[in-house]
């Protein structure tokens, strides 16, 4: 008896020690989610089935090491994560493998290659959390030009390659610590004022611009293209506009309640492209329909609202920045790929979180959700 009972109870201490680091909250909601995605990819990619269940069971595993790791000591290595993420990006430039047209790749052999501006996407937002932590009580316009500063040299390079899409998102992690760290409104307003202004210029004049032959500086043929495309997808219903046009049908059709689980004729009718990795929030859409897509949201929306709480509980303020972070660069994915599908925003190629296959972002996302789970056991530490 005493031999089982001191069995059971090593079995029972050695579950609480992995469930430690865990976030009970977030681990149930991460695990719905995850959940849905096996659900509507054995619909949309049958075949790929195998293969994500091992990406999850690789994010969840890096996810549990980060969330380990107390959030101060993850902030302490930032700058070595920032740097290293810095010289791969270059490297990227001098020696990286070109794809599809792009420049995206490091090659190391034996089939196994990286993409480094993954890993900027979590190392630009800890590196200015770190910044601004330690500047925390002198935080004034040089501090928040110097972030910018940080910010922009990985963001260039990523766009340089071109991967306008993962540059944006880069981007976006960067203005939120700065945004959260104080920036003052003044410095705010006016950059939404020319944003606004920009956009009601291009819904006046956006036929003109996107005439053929007409050159915009700075992007790409191709992102000139998708632009253009979002304005009007009809102007090339077979080429560009393909995409955007069999999405939204597919998001109609579905109607209340969806065609069926495994039923969608845009999905199986080989009318829906990409439809296991960006597009895949469309097939959710026409075979669960508004119903499906609600529920999808609001796990979305809890999971929003727990990072929020989290960041906000968070005792330090290079804790709070990170967490906050984490939480809006989750909503930026959600909202860039939502919008995507649906029409209202440009073809960029951000996945749909924890939903669309793959591994890399999805290591990314969990590896965020890690973040917060150690910032949560910091603030209930203290």
């Amino acid at each position: 008896m005493n031999s089982n009972s001191n069995s059971r109870f090593r079995i029972t201490s050695l579950g609480e020690q992995l469930l430690r680091p865990l976030d009970p909250a977030l681990g149930l909601l991460l695990a719905a989610l995850l959940t849905y995605a096996v659900i509507i990819m054995a619909s949309a990619s049958p075949s790929r089935i195998e293969s994500q269940l091992e990406h999850i069971a690789l994010a969840v595993t890096m996810m549990w090491i980060v969330a380990s790791i107390p959030i101060q000591r993850l902030l302490s290595l930032a700058p070595m994560l920032y740097v290293a993420g810095v010289a791969l990006l270059v490297m990227v430039q001098l020696f990286g493998t070109v794809s599809k047209g792009a420049q995206r790749w490091l090659e190391f052999g034996f089939g196994f290659r990286f993409q480094p501006s993954e890993l900027m996407k979590i190392a630009m937002p800890m590196a200015l959390a770190w910044f601004f932590q330690k500047r925390d009580g002198f935080i004034g316009w040089k501090e928040f030009l110097l972030g910018v500063v940080l910010l922009a040299v990985p963001v260039a390079l990523i766009a340089k390659q071109p991967d306008l899409g993962t540059a944006l998102l880069v981007a976006a992690a960067g203005i939120y610590v700065i945004f959260f760290a104080g920036l003052p409104w003044k410095l705010i307003v006016p950059v939404a004022v020319i944003g606004i202004v920009g956009i009601g210029a291009f819904a006046v004049f956006g036929d003109q611009w996107c005439q053929q032959g007409v050159q915009w500086p700075i992007l790409k043929d191709y992102q000139r293209d998708r632009v253009c495309t979002l304005l009007n997808p009809t102007r090339d219903p077979l080429g560009k506009g393909f995409h955007i046009i069999q999405s939204t049908i597919a998001i109609g059709s579905g109607g209340l309640a969806g065609r069926g689980w495994t039923l969608g004729t845009q999905t199986h009718g080989g009318f829906l492209p990409e439809r296991h990795t960006d597009f895949i929030f469309a097939v959710l859409a026409e075979e669960l329909g508004l119903t499906g897509v609600l529920v999808l949201l609001a796990l979305y929306l809890a999971l929003l609202v727990r990072g929020l709480f989290i960041a906000a509980a968070a005792p330090s303020l290079g804790a709070k920045l990170l967490a906050g972070s984490m939480t809006m660069i989750l909503f930026t994915y959600l909202f860039v790929n939502i919008g995507m599908v649906s029409g209202i925003l440009p073809v960029v190629g951000v996945p749909l979180p924890f939903i669309s296959y793959g591994g890399t972002a999805l290591v990314t996302l969990c590896v965020g959700i890690g973040i917060l789970m150690s910032a949560r056991r910091n603030w209930r530490e203290h």
